[in-house]
């Protein structure tokens, strides 16, 4: 098993499961705005779907809670249900909607509650482990790209479709 820079296997988003597939891993996730640390957690679920980068989701208690605002957003995704966003707010910095919650996922990712997950294109760090990740483009998917997963990656402007 060849294995990238970051000592994880390669993984290609179009051998992700559809369903998603959801995973528990043992690796470090943080989140940092604005030089606040958001998450600091050693352990997340991770939800593997076809075509989309892999999105982390870190227990409740290893989130500071002091930076998040309710949102009214939410939205619902056929396999996991119905979703709530929370505004990160540090100071006068205020990224709107950049975390989500399953409150009451469906029974397949019951796991996912009590749990958040952020988008990496709206933070200004996120890392798995020692890895500062990446994200995918648009606003849509909250995919971390790291080095090990490899695309084409759903979410930029004309992929919608595919």
């Amino acid at each position: 098993m060849e294995l990238a820079p970051n000592g994880k296997p390669f993984e290609s988003v179009w051998d992700f499961p559809r369903p998603p597939l959801l995973e528990r891993v043992a690796w470090r996730i943080r989140v940092v705005h604005h030089g606040a640390t958001i998450v600091d957690s050693p352990h997340a679920l991770r939800v593997l779907e076809t075509s989309q980068a892999p999105a982390y989701y870190v227990p409740f208690e290893h989130v500071s809670d002091e930076h998040l605002r309710a949102s009214d957003h939410g939205t619902f995704c056929e396999w996991k249900g119905v979703a709530r966003y929370a505004d990160v707010v540090v100071g006068d910095g205020v990224a709107e909607r950049a975390a989500w919650t399953y409150p009451e996922p469906t029974a397949p990712f019951a796991e996912l509650a009590l749990h958040w997950a952020f988008y990496a294109q709206a933070l200004d760090e996120c890392w798995v482990d020692d890895e500062r990740v990446g994200s995918n483009e648009g606003s849509f998917y909250g995919g971390w790209i790291t080095e090990n997963v490899t695309g084409p990656f759903k979410g930029a402007p004309g992929t919608m479709l595919w």
